[in-house]
């Protein structure tokens, strides 16, 4: 079998075979970090000229040499060799090849301590931009509930007709949904916060680092206070998959809801041709796949928050190869979340109502059975009793097989005497938001304050 040259110095008379080297790379997916690996050598190699281990003229070689891969990655140029494994070789052996003084980058540090490092920058940066676009498809909900702010839809509970919302408040929903997932992520990155970056492979370094220079040059907030479990650390990442796990459930949910009212049997909204495939059968067909898509693949990211926790529950301490598989399962979920943000942001902005289908659904009198239980009970009737009583009357109307609205006044007193001819003005769509007057309920004010609280919150986000 093959052999490739040995990267591993004295030790090793020869190098991997190449099966060998085929099956522990990792180029082909943490080259993704070359930014944040570069970086943090950058700063490594600032605090070594700091301390005396580089002069001048190699701390600036060594910045000029980076600064060049750098850019040779960014345009496309740089090639990759499979043989040097992973980006951290990769860069360090092309800046060697060019400035000598490249030697001298790793001391004191180790591939342990530097991927901590290099993956913490770069979920840090991820999770900007992922709030960034949350905050973008608040944007989206918060403009469709305004243009849409007077049209009323059922609300649901076990998909069956509940009682009357504004379509405005259901999709408040999900801009607080979307907030919580914007707090949760906020959270994560405070714990990623930490520089692990001179903790070398498990025992810290015998040179004098300055570990909090370090940090202060990459803006990290703190230093990590034990060496092996700052290289052995991949909570972070966890807590990562966790929070965009939920966020993919939120998506999810929201792409459910998209798909049912923009099906025939609901028809309430139509979604942009755009955002819409066809059928390679049936001609008619208009189909949401985008939302399905959304749907289907918030199960890659939730699988990827169990695959990144069983990867951690049988390690010891401290490093151990099995957490390079921590990457492409990372990598996968930020990826996912991060596109389907952004088209679910576009996609909402081509949505039209069909706003006669969403009256003639939330006309339903049944929607407002429970505001005529209310009535009995502001008329002394135990919530209890006027429950069964509003539950006879709908029985009754079934059983006629008409709207419970054309009983008469006369089986209304055989059900109850409470009853009289006011009852039935409850069955009115219009009153019944308006007497909804507790913090948080569908009332037409209540969602327009909240739609201007929402407005200013998100205004000042995009300034910041």
């Amino acid at each position: 079998m093959a052999k490739s040259k040995a990267l591993w110095g004295g030790r090793f008379k020869s190098g991997a075979a190449r099966r060998l080297r085929d099956y522990t790379e990792s180029i082909s997916f943490d080259w993704k970090l070359y930014r944040h690996d570069i970086a943090g050598s950058i700063a490594h190699a600032t605090m070594l000229a700091r301390i005396g281990v580089l002069s001048r003229e190699e701390l600036a070689q060594i910045v000029k040499g980076l600064e060049e891969i750098r850019d040779e990655i960014d345009a496309g140029k740089f090639r990759w060799n499979l043989e040097r494994e992973d980006v951290h070789m990769n860069v360090e052996a092309a800046l060697t090849e060019r400035y000598p003084a490249g030697a001298k980058l790793h001391t004191g540090r180790s591939r342990n301590d530097q991927v901590a490092t290099a993956m913490r920058l770069w979920i840090r940066d991820e999770i900007a931009a992922n709030q960034e676009a949350i905050s973008a498809l608040q944007r989206a909900l918060i403009s469709w509930a305004a243009r849409d702010i007077g049209v009323v839809i059922p609300g649901y509970t076990h998909l069956q007709r509940a009682q009357p919302v504004l379509l405005a408040h259901h999709l408040l929903a999900y801009v607080e949904m979307l907030e919580r997932d914007f707090g949760r992520l906020g959270d994560a990155a405070k714990r990623a916060d930490v520089l692990p970056l001179g903790s070398g492979a498990l025992a810290g370094s015998t040179l004098p680092l300055d570990r909090k220079f370090v940090a202060k040059l990459l803006g990290f907030s703190r230093v990590s206070d034990n060496s092996m479990d700052a290289v052995s650390d991949r909570d972070f990442i966890v807590e990562y998959n966790a929070a965009a796990a939920l966020l993919a459930v939120h998506l999810s949910r929201l792409a459910e809801d998209l798909i049912l009212w923009s099906s025939a049997e609901f028809h309430f909204i139509r979604i942009g041709d755009a955002y819409t495939t066809g059928s390679s059968l049936m001609p008619q067909k208009k189909n949401p796949d985008i939302a399905e898509l959304a749907r289907g693949k918030s199960a890659r990211v939730i699988g990827n928050l169990v695959a990144s926790l069983t990867l951690l529950k049988g390690l010891p301490m401290t490093y151990n190869r099995d957490l390079q598989e921590d990457k492409e399962r990372l990598f996968d979920t930020a990826e996912t979340v991060q596109a389907t943000l952004l088209v679910f942001a576009e996609m909402l902005g081509d949505v039209e109502v069909d706003k006669a289908s969403c009256r003639r659904a939330a006309s339903d009198p049944l929607l407002l059975a429970t505001d005529l239980a209310d009535w009995l009970v502001r008329r002394g009737v135990p919530f209890r009793n006027a429950h069964h009583l509003v539950g006879e009357a709908v029985g009754l109307a079934e059983q006629r097989k008409i709207p419970i609205t054309q009983l008469s006044l006369a089986d209304w007193k055989k059900i109850s005497p409470v009853f009289d001819a006011s009852a039935l003005e409850v069955f009115s769509v219009e009153k019944g938001l308006k007497a909804r007057k507790t913090l948080g309920s569908p009332n037409g004010n209540l969602v327009k304050a909240q739609l201007a609280r929402w407005g200013k919150i998100l205004a000042g986000r995009k300034k910041s």
